[in-house]
């Protein structure tokens, strides 16, 4: 059955699957093509005649991570790769907007595709939630520090897609004045960046990061010139543009190596003029933000790789990004909650990076999840966790204490063996050495 909504930016025609009304691959920029490739991202111009919303977009991913992701990432073809898709409620006779969750894909900005079945917003649906899933540049057309060209293009994709959200939800009965900000992985470090920047303020009401970190890029490394040399081309503006996405892509995979964050949040410009840590110290305090990460990310005995680096790169990575967030935002009045998920997959022999997802997603029927989660993961434990997030994105004070970086944080718990399903508890995040106090910001911009 179809569904048309009209909306400033024209008429959408999209699908209605029972009680979730579905509009998919709605660009809400000019297509980055040409002389807009390397550009700041152009408002896409109202459509004059009604839009096909029924299939998804075109994806900025050309060439997965690898061959096989534990979360499923289809690449579809196209060049309109700046657009977004809504799943919201059927309900006709809703007497007050929906709040909006606005999500942000992983695959360290690099990869990862908006549609993913694993984000499929039918839980919130259910739950009085439109959600959102945004495509935003990625790799070197998004990230790569090269001179004349803007930084950040793929945070300001972002952040052009949640001005459409603000001028355009309420046709699709969300509310523009309760958006959650939301990302896992790549993108969950999005949203600490976003809630670290200038630009950023007055978009989003409240944040939430999963898995996420301080994942800025280091320029001066030598990875581009390495590229531009795999490439065969100089590594500046016109040398990279004289290839393909697909091709930086593939050569970018090729040249990285075992490191795994080669490009990322660039800072030094208008988005991002301080580091993220500094940032979350003076912006951002007025929205709450809940963050966390899994307890074994890369360290599982299925990737042993992160153990025998010596150190554990979950520390390293994400769960030191928690508390550091969290010590940052020390004082703010709109509170910073943490949460740890613990639940041991039994194909990775832990809580391994994404693991997650289904669960928060209360997605565990969806494609993928059993060569993930094997057959028979907690559906208790879904309903508890997406509950919470849920609560999050109404509004709700979450259930436990505070976080403020210190040793002690409240936190929530998720699945850990031999407890409840969900356990409030202290001290989560007591490996991970807090930032001193010297380095937590205690007033907002």
């Amino acid at each position: 059955m179809t569904s048309v909504v009209q909306a400033p930016a024209g008429t959408f025609i999209g699908r209605r699957h029972g009680p979730v009304r579905r509009f998919l691959g709605i660009p809400y920029a000019e297509p980055p093509t040409g002389v807009r490739r390397f550009a700041l991202p152009a408002p896409r111009a109202r459509f004059p005649q009604p839009f096909d919303a029924s299939r998804p977009g075109a994806t900025a991913q050309r060439v997965p991570l690898s061959a096989v992701t534990t979360v499923p990432e289809p690449s579809v073809p196209g060049e309109d790769i700046l657009n977004l898709g809504i799943d919201a409620p059927a309900a006709d006779d809703a007497r007050t907007p929906f709040p909006v969750l606005v999500w942000i894909h992983g695959g360290g900005f690099l990869a990862g595709s908006p549609a993913s079945p694993w984000y499929d917003g039918r839980s919130f649906v259910r739950d009085g939630i439109v959600r959102v899933t945004v495509g935003y540049r990625l790799g070197v057309d998004g990230f790569a520090p090269l001179d004349g060209v803007p930084a950040n293009l793929g945070l300001r994709d972002v952040l052009l897609a949640l001005d459409w959200v603000r001028e355009n939800i309420a046709a699709f009965g969300g509310d523009p004045e309760r958006v959650t900000l939301a990302g896992q992985s790549a993108g969950g470090a999005a949203v600490l960046a976003l809630l670290s920047s200038p630009t950023g303020r007055g978009r989003f009401r409240r944040a939430v990061c999963l898995s996420g970190g301080f994942f800025e890029a280091k320029p001066g490394d030598g990875f581009l010139e390495r590229l531009g040399k795999r490439l065969g081309v100089p590594p500046t503006h016109a040398g990279f543009a004289a290839r393909t996405p697909e091709q930086l892509q593939r050569a970018v995979l090729d040249v990285r190596g075992d490191d795994a964050l080669v490009l990322g949040p660039v800072i030094g410009d208008d988005v991002l003029p301080v580091p993220v840590a500094t940032g979350l110290a003076g912006y951002g305090h007025d929205v709450p933000l809940l963050l966390g990460a899994t307890r074994d990310e890369f360290d599982t005995p299925a990737d042993p790789d992160g153990r025998a680096a010596g150190s554990r790169v979950t520390d390293t990575l994400f769960r030191s990004a928690c508390s550091r967030a969290a010590a940052a935002r020390r004082g703010a009045p709109a509170g910073t909650w943490l949460y740890s998920f613990a639940w041991p997959s039994p194909v990775y022999g832990g809580s391994a990076h994404c693991t997650d997802l289904p669960f928060f997603f209360d997605l565990l029927d969806a494609p993928g999840v059993p060569e993930a989660l094997g057959p028979r993961p907690p559906a208790g434990l879904a309903a508890r966790m997406h509950a919470d997030l849920a609560g999050f994105v109404h509004g709700r004070t979450p259930a436990w204490g505070r976080a403020a970086g210190r040793p002690g944080d409240p936190a929530r718990e998720y699945g850990r063996p031999g407890t409840p399903h969900v356990t409030d508890t202290t001290g989560a995040f007591d490996p991970v050495v807090p930032v001193p106090d010297t380095e937590a910001g205690a007033g907002a911009c």
